[in-house]
């Protein structure tokens, strides 16, 4: 069911409020991943009424809490999209491997186990020891979980599956320890990993990086957030930096695709020219 131009209308003005009172920054945001996400607060926090959740919003700190929490729900998992990791190990590592450090930026990392998986990249090809890599989120709580490095057993199978399909050099157990029900991995893997909170939406320039990976992060925006998005990213990348995006995003219909060429157009990976 679409979104009717009053229930937008109510929508942009709890975003508003959401600004104001709190200085997130949603406005520009798809409305489709909007009303899903604000009909999911509806739901847990039995109110009726978009409406209603503005003085809610604004007065209750348990629903802005859980308001923020659904609006940053982390959807990924270690080595997702086999096929792009692979491209990262035969084609994007030699290329990085030729610089004496390396610096990597995962923008919107969550709750880390795309990071966790460049990192095992890296170790397996001898590099880890030249890289620091920056993950980054405007998330407090996925950043603590990605710090810990502890995932849920139940999700070991699937990460195991897609390290495998990703031409993984040995088994993921390698990398963790199993207790419980839950997985902890090697704290070495995260030795030279900084993270931090820093909010695509609002905030500037993240550095020189030579490879940024901002993956299924782009396609909850508009297309106006995108290209500033876009313009953030071709800003903190180096001459000749990598960009690797997910598989529903695209630098195509993009302004500043001219300031790039294709590594592999189909994987969303490009290099910034000179």
């Amino acid at each position: 069911m679409g979104t009717t131009g009053r229930e937008a209308d109510e929508i942009k003005v709890l975003l508003e409020a959401v600004y104001l009172r709190h200085g997130f920054d949603y406005r520009n945001y798809a409305m489709a991943s909007l009303r899903r996400r604000v009909h999911k607060v509806l739901d847990e926090s039995g109110i009726k009424q978009i409406i209603d959740l503005v003085p809610a919003i604004w007065n209750d700190d348990k629903v802005a809490s859980d308001f923020l929490r659904v609006m940053s729900i982390p959807v990924t998992e270690m080595f997702r999209d086999p096929p792009f990791f692979i491209e990262l190990r035969e084609k994007v590592l030699p290329i990085l491997e030729t610089y004496p450090f390396i610096k990597i930026w995962h923008a919107g990392c969550a709750t880390g186990e795309e990071v966790l998986s460049m990192a095992i990249l890296l170790r397996e090809a001898g590099l880890e020891k030249r890289v620091r890599i920056y993950a980054t989120d405007y998330n407090d709580q996925v950043l603590k979980a990605a710090k810990e490095g502890i995932y849920s057993m139940d999700k070991i199978p699937l990460f195991e599956s897609n390290y495998q399909d990703a031409q993984g050099k040995g088994k993921l157990s390698d990398y963790y320890h199993a207790r419980y029900d839950q997985a902890k991995f090697d704290p070495e893997l995260l030795s030279n990993v900084t993270f931090a909170n820093h909010n695509l939406v609002t905030d500037g320039v993240f550095g020189e990086m030579n490879l940024i990976l901002c993956r299924n992060v782009l396609i909850y925006f508009n297309k106006e957030l995108q290209q500033r998005v876009f313009r953030l990213i071709t800003d903190s990348l180096c001459p000749r930096g990598i960009l690797g995006l997910g598989n529903g995003e695209s630098l195509r219909f993009s302004p500043l695709a001219r300031h790039y060429e294709h590594i592999d157009a189909s994987l969303r990976l490009y290099r910034k020219k000179l």
